[in-house]
């Protein structure tokens, strides 16, 4: 059996603004598909920050970062909804006017550390949104529902390489709500036949993103001249992926017949501790410092996931090393901040 071709494909990204979604949505054109996104820009995202809400350090760079993801997809001509999921009457307006053969699903809080501090807010802009896109999806001829679920659903890993059959026993607030948000999706299909495939990544870094992840923030410290802080002793791993590869696996998925009705790690593949990923780093920033802090309690023991299952279904296979994807991060950050970029404006 081989995956049908996206082009042509109607597909629409809930939540299709953040660093994920604008990320996909753009390979998804360059394949042919007509790709339409629904996004309220609330959630981390233009209007979060414009209001002067948001806890971010440097809140003209990320304005600066969120209007160029705006100037690329609409340079792509992909159409954006501005529409709050939460609504349902909303949503189903939107979806029903883009009518979708495969619906991907990225709304949620994408921070465990703020999901931790604001369940309620967590829990409608995660399982309130999913919920939505599932009714309409189950009466709408939705081919295929992807969830983007993630790594946090195992919590602590309990073996050296993690399949998707390992039990799982999230910590904290998000990891939960993924687990919920799974088991809703396959709930629906048990109930509604409603086709699907979960993915689980972890650890994404790349261009364009303002959710705070690790690879972010090492780099903008070191861009700042700030220390690195380093939780615990930097021995613990992580399997950091690049949003490109992550972009190709669920491009694989879509249409691929052994994708349907499946659950996908999509990652490196590599667990790398973040000693390692500091050490990188120094490489592009002579005399960068290193500071050790306490390790946050809610966050769970991982490393490596086993991509295999993912190979093997769907061809997925990741390109971009840790070395590699932190080469093409500094050098995206570089090109940013030179003095002929033009200042982001509201």
């Amino acid at each position: 059996m081989t995956r049908e071709s996206v082009s042509g494909k109607r597909i629409a990204l809930i939540g299709g603004g953040g660093f994920i979604g604008h990320n996909l949505a753009l390979e998804l054109v360059r394949q042919g598909a007509r790709v339409e996104i629904v996004d309220s820009l609330q959630v981390n995202n233009l209007l979060w920050f414009a209001s002067g809400f948001a806890p971010s350090p440097d809140r003209t760079l990320y304005l600066q970062i969120l209007h160029e993801r705006l100037s690329l997809l609409h340079q792509a001509g992909i159409p954006l909804h501005p529409m709050d999921a939460r609504d349902y009457h909303a949503l189903s307006r939107a979806l029903g006017e883009i009518q979708p053969e495969v619906v991907i699903h990225l709304a949620a809080v994408s921070h465990a550390g703020r999901s931790n501090k604001d369940p309620y807010s967590t829990f409608d802009h995660s399982l309130r949104t999913l919920e939505n896109a599932l009714d309409f999806s189950r009466g709408a001829g939705v081919r295929q529902f992807i969830f983007f679920s993630s790594s946090m659903v195992y919590g602590n890993f309990q073996a050296e390489e993690v399949e998707e059959t390992h039990p799982l026993e999230p910590i904290g607030i998000y990891g939960a709500l993924k687990v919920a948000g799974e088991k809703l999706v396959i709930a629906y299909n048990q109930v509604f036949d409603l086709p699907y495939t979960i993915v689980r990544p972890s650890a994404l870094y790349g261009p364009r993103c303002v959710s705070r992840r690790v690879t972010q923030i090492f780099i903008e410290n070191a861009l700042g001249g700030a220390p690195l802080r380093v939780e615990g002793d930097g021995r613990e791993k992580l399997d950091f992926t690049y949003i490109d590869d992550l972009v190709a696996g669920v491009s694989q998925a879509i249409g691929h017949p052994k994708g349907i009705n499946q659950i996908f790690n999509l990652t490196r593949g590599e667990g790398r501790s973040i000693q390692s990923l500091a050490e990188i780093l120094k490489g592009h920033f002579p005399g960068l410092r290193v500071e050790s802090t306490d390790r946050d309690r809610l966050m769970p023991v991982r490393g490596t996931l086993s991509i295999r299952k993912a190979k093997e279904r769907i061809g997925f296979d990741p390109q971009v090393s840790l070395e590699e994807g932190c080469r093409r991060y500094v050098q995206w950050y570089q090109q940013l901040q030179e003095p002929t970029q033009t200042p982001a404006r509201i």
